[in-house]
């Protein structure tokens, strides 16, 4: 065991840098593809944290080595299949080879350190295949795939050949390389690689940083295979590395990026993360932030990925109990006092929390531990540092108007009466600021609105058919406009209306009639919003819900 472990060290050796994985130099966006995935969004952080670590003495002569190799060689043949195939065999024979001396004298490495040797020539000059996708199916036709898993050192070999740009070129090839490595169980063998590395070792650090490429290359191409990756253990070794009492570095920034993505649109995974006691472990790491901010822009970006993350895993309900019982809502209404970074987050973490029916315990957990105080002050007044993380002032509001409106749903008794108090007091300046607020989204609507409807008048005019697909996209602009935000409010008034709180109602109606606003238009938006609810619910659920809110409305 001991001599299989030094030889996978010793291939580690001879990966290329971690940066290498999607250069980011002038032509970056041509190489990392489109920003937008997550993948690209935070590879240039991770890259440049590893690029400024130094080269060690061992790696300046190893690659001083290969450089002269590269001089005294004759320029290569030309690639194609029958020398792909030629490659491939070769790689076969010597690592047939290779395993036979090692068996033969396990206890003197001398015997086999010379096809140790050949065998790492080859598996080098293999790399030329990650240029050619289109061949990729002689890998899995001459049997390649499994012995290269039985390997599983030549880390950087596969994390070239599962480059997600390459595998776009060349989707057919990509797709029966990524069946052969699924079916050879790729990512528990990755797993099992990852955990007997060390990571005080620069080379070994670099095996764990390249084998998460690995893995968000082909989840990046197949997301569907994210729950099978998570159950092969990965998810188990996520949890452990992020939670390890190591300095922050380029590997804990990467696990924190590939979790998020594991729980993107994922119950399995979401339900795996809560049976691990995953959601104490995310909230252990986030209270670091709760009075401090991060120290550097990654950190930043690794707080916000483990955030993405705690918000992925409520909407599971199950996992809403667990929150409340490992005291998540003690935590994200400290980080909304504390005003640092984190506020941002944790206000959207709180809303994931008290949505919908399943939401109810937190609602009232969060009014006993005295919340409407933190987020009533943030109701009132919008904060203005929150360009530093990058949001907006459209969305501050409308996760604290949602929070508002998930505790008027849920709340019962005690803590309903609590919070419809703080809407009479210092004469009803809370009603004032809602209206204030109405007022504001319903203008921004209403301009959406109007460039939709010339935009319509023009595709009928050149007669364009507006189907379904187009009237769904017109509806989710509105939404983005600000139509969102505007419902959750008319909602807040019709609740607060129908309190039997009458100088509630009246100040609503008051405001309404001063600043020209109108009943009819509320009732319109309310009603738009009854026909939207429940999305992923039953039908019984949402047939209930909107006859809730249609009482409501006719109340009003």
């Amino acid at each position: 065991m001991n001599v299989e472990a030094n030889y996978d060290t010793k291939l580690l050796l001879n990966s290329p840098d971690r940066g290498a994985k999607r250069p980011r130099d002038d032509d970056g966006a041509a190489a990392g593809g489109e920003d937008d995935s997550r993948g690209g969004k935070q590879q240039k952080g991770l890259s440049e944290l590893r690029e400024s670590e130094e080269f060690t003495g061992d790696k300046k002569k190893i690659l001083e080595k290969l450089m002269d190799q590269d001089e005294e060689e004759p320029e290569a043949e030309p690639v194609d299949e029958s020398s792909v195939k030629k490659m491939i065999l070769t790689f076969e024979k010597r690592s047939y080879k290779n395993q036979e001396l090692r068996i033969k004298f396990p206890d003197n490495p001398e015997k086999f350190m010379e096809s140790e040797l050949d065998l790492n020539d080859i598996i080098q000059e293999m790399h030329v295949i990650a240029t050619m996708p289109d061949l990729y199916h002689l890998l899995v036709e001459l049997n390649a795939v499994h012995s290269l898993l039985g390997l599983l050192t030549v880390v950087d070999l596969l994390q070239e050949l599962t480059d997600i740009d390459t595998l776009h070129e060349s989707e057919e090839g990509a797709e029966v390389l990524i069946d052969a490595l699924l079916e050879g169980q790729v990512v528990a063998l990755l797993v099992q690689n990852m955990e007997r590395l060390d990571e005080q070792v620069k080379e070994e650090a670099d095996g764990i940083y390249n084998t998460l490429a690995i893995i968000e290359n082909m989840a990046e191409f197949r997301p569907g295979l994210c729950t099978e990756a998570a159950q092969q253990g990965l998810m188990q070794w996520l949890l452990k590395r992020i939670k390890a009492k190591m300095p922050f570095d380029a590997n804990k920034l990467y696990c924190s990026e590939i979790l998020a993505i594991l729980l993107q649109n994922n119950d399995n995974t979401r339900e795996l993360l809560g049976e691990m006691d995953g959601i104490d472990v995310l909230l252990q790491q986030l209270s670091v932030f709760k009075r401090h901010n991060p120290s550097t822009a990654e950190e930043q970006e690794m707080m916000e990925n483990l955030f993405d993350a705690l918000c992925s895993c409520l909407m599971l309900p199950a996992n809403r109990d667990r929150f409340l019982r490992g005291e998540g809502l003690q935590l994200m209404n400290l980080m909304l006092r504390e005003k640092k970074v984190s506020r941002t987050s944790a206000l959207k973490v709180l809303d994931h929390g008290m949505i919908g029916p399943e939401g109810a315990d937190n609602c009232h957990k969060f009014v006993d531990i005295l919340g409407l105080r933190t987020i009533f002050p943030l109701f009132m007044k919008t904060p203005k540092k929150m360009k530093k993380t990058g949001t907006s002032e459209k969305e501050h509001e409308e996760h604290v108007s949602s929070i508002i409106a998930s505790m008027l749903r849920n709340l019962k008794s005690q803590q309903r009466s609590r919070l419809l108090t703080k809407f009479t007091e210092n004469d009803c300046e809370k009603v004032d600021r809602l209206m204030e607020l109405h007022f504001k989204y319903l203008e921004a609507v209403q301009q959406a609105d109007k460039r939709i409807e010339g935009e319509k008048h023009e595709m009928v005019r050149r007669g364009e058919i507006l189907d379904d697909s187009m009237e769904d996209e017109f509806y989710l602009r509105r939404l983005d406009a600000g139509l969102f935000v505007l419902q959750l409010i008319c909602y807040i008034m019709v609740e607060i209306s129908n309190s039997g709180i009458s100088q509630l109602q009246q100040r609503v109606h008051q405001i309404l009639n001063l600043r020209g606003g109108s009943v009819k238009v509320v009732r319109h938006i309310m009603r738009e919003y009854a026909e939207s609810i429940g999305d992923g619910k039953s039908d019984e659920f949402k047939e209930a819900e909107r006859k809730r809110i249609m009482d409501l409305v006719d109340n009003f």
